[in-house]
């Protein structure tokens, strides 16, 4: 039966990197960077049970995205940069649906993180079309949303959305914001 269960994660993973990359969309898999190699994903997200930054970049070669949650703690950000990760990730910035007893972080820690941390600094945790341009102006290069999306009686439309936010926010064309500006996390299961 886990062998089943994980086949079919297996599946849905292929699944989704194909309609990625169809759509010029990145795909990040969260905690699993061999199933990330496996389906040629664009990257892997890490926690802290998860595998290490290194053991990742074996998996995922140097092209490979990996990032990595560092909660509220800017020490565990410095830590993650000095061991190759490609950005950064901070939040429960507000209450999470997702993860109801998630640490919280201010909105500060993004700020020093943008000028200590020589990565991209991703927000996580309650963001929403509401709360979004917060995040970005206190220093966020990215937003990583679930329930925002997933959550939305039109997921396009909620899509839509926060493209529209980052272009308002960064001043860039849609055309010219990058698949890296935006970040969606698929729930945990």
């Amino acid at each position: 039966e886990a062998r089943a269960v994980v086949d079919v994660a297996r599946d849905e993973a292929r699944a989704v990197a194909a309609r990625c990359r169809a759509h010029g969309a990145l795909l990040i898999i969260n905690d699993d960077p061999v199933l990330a190699a496996e389906v040629a994903a664009d990257g892997v997200h890490l926690g802290r049970d998860d595998a290490s930054v290194q053991v990742a970049r074996t998996h995922l070669g140097e092209a490979g995205l990996i990032g990595v949650s560092c909660y509220d703690s800017l020490e565990r950000a410095h830590a993650a940069a000095a061991e190759g990760a490609d950005y950064v990730a901070f939040g429960s910035m507000y209450a999470s649906t997702v993860k109801p007893g998630a640490v919280r972080a201010p909105l500060a820690l993004l700020t020093r993180a943008r000028a200590e941390v020589p990565l991209p600094i991703v927000a996580i945790g309650g963001i929403d079309p509401g709360n979004a341009s917060a995040v970005l102006r206190a220093g966020a290069h990215a937003v990583a949303v679930i329930s925002a999306v997933f959550a939305a009686p039109d997921i396009a439309a909620a899509v839509d959305a926060f493209h529209q936010l980052i272009e308002a926010e960064s001043g860039a064309s849609p055309d010219t914001v990058s698949p890296t500006q935006t970040f969606v996390r698929s729930p945990n299961r």
